[in-house]
């Protein structure tokens, strides 16, 4: 089975790691000093049990690498469109793309079935790139939850978590999703295979479309903006209205609103990505966490007022900073 990990940064990278140390013939695509890193001295993780390094095979170019079995990525949302030509030489008959993405996934509505069938979203898939660059029958989806930062190039640093819940758009315990489900966990990583991922997509976006914005708007962090009377009611707004689009798509919802905001709350001071992304100088996934909320209420039907209006300031703040073309 060959793997290779398109976006191999923090979350790649720490996945790269674990497949490495198991034996799989995994390689990464990266770049800059971080990919210069990684071809001298290996790839170096730091998780609470200590610090290793391995040799990995990485390169800045997919022709180098050929086929794949799987081509896991795991690039910003808003880095994926431009690139789909640049990794087709990965790309061979039966290569499954795996799309560890944050946000609504451009797959969204491939084999969900009723009258939305096929539906594309624009802020996604601009141009459908994946869409036709890909083709939606290779894909296989993934919620990533682990996080994990680059602390200076060729080095992750594992923070927590480490389970990738795996899904096919029909739902099926399909034998790729297996096969790839048992790679994972002989690494070491959790790795379900869901009937129901889209309900985890969700869930996930649930905070990630408040929480990031606001944060990024406040500069506060998850225990202050979801405690906060005001922002906590800002962010509940956003949420409500999220619940209603997402369950007119069938989706259900496993924990109610408060709860939810409870446990962003509990993770304490955290500077979410979005927040992190701005003071660092780089393009912020406004369109996937949020316009794409944006888009899937108009195609519902759903009026998303609070969500339209953290729309229109984020996009300008990011504009502000020329972070958002």
């Amino acid at each position: 089975m060959k793997i290779c990990i398109f976006g191999a940064g923090a979350i790649g990278g720490y996945m790269g790691v674990k497949l490495a140390q198991a034996g799989a013939d995994v390689s990464l695509v990266a770049r800059g000093p971080h990919l210069a890193a990684m071809q001298e001295k290996g790839l170096t993780l730091i998780e609470e049990s200590g610090e290793s390094t391995v040799k990995v095979t990485a390169s800045d170019n997919p022709s180098d690498l050929g086929p794949q079995d799987y081509v896991i990525v795991t690039l910003k949302a808003h880095s994926v469109p431009p690139v789909v030509d640049k990794m087709q030489p990965l790309i061979g008959e039966n290569t499954t793309i795996v799309s560890g993405v944050n946000g609504v996934p451009w797959w969204y509505f491939h084999k969900i079935g009723g009258p939305l069938e096929g539906t594309r979203l624009s802020t996604v898939d601009p141009g459908n790139a994946q869409w036709d660059g890909f083709g939606p029958d290779r894909v296989l989806g993934c919620v990533v939850y682990p996080a994990a930062e680059v602390s200076e190039p060729g080095t992750i640093k594992h923070i927590e978590g480490n389970r990738f819940s795996l899904g096919e758009p029909d739902g099926s315990k399909s034998d790729r999703a297996l096969a790839l489900s048992k790679a994972l966990a002989s690494a070491g990583l959790k790795a379900p295979v869901r009937p129901r991922l889209r309900d985890e997509i969700w869930v996930k976006l649930w905070g990630n479309l408040s929480f990031n914005p606001i944060s990024a708007l406040t500069h506060a962090t998850l225990d202050v903006l979801c405690t906060d009377p005001g922002t906590r009611a800002v962010a509940r707004g956003m949420m409500v209205e999220a619940q209603e689009i997402a369950e007119k798509l069938g989706v259900k919802f496993p924990i109610d609103v408060d709860r939810r905001i409870d446990g962003g709350a509990a993770v304490g001071a955290h500077r979410t990505s979005m927040l992190q992304d701005l003071d660092a100088g780089r393009p912020m996934e406004i369109d996937a966490l949020l316009g794409s909320v944006h888009e899937l209420g108009k195609v519902t039907q759903t009026p998303t007022p609070t969500i339209d209006t953290v729309l229109a300031l984020t996009k300008l703040r990011a504009k502000t900073a020329g972070l958002y073309a």
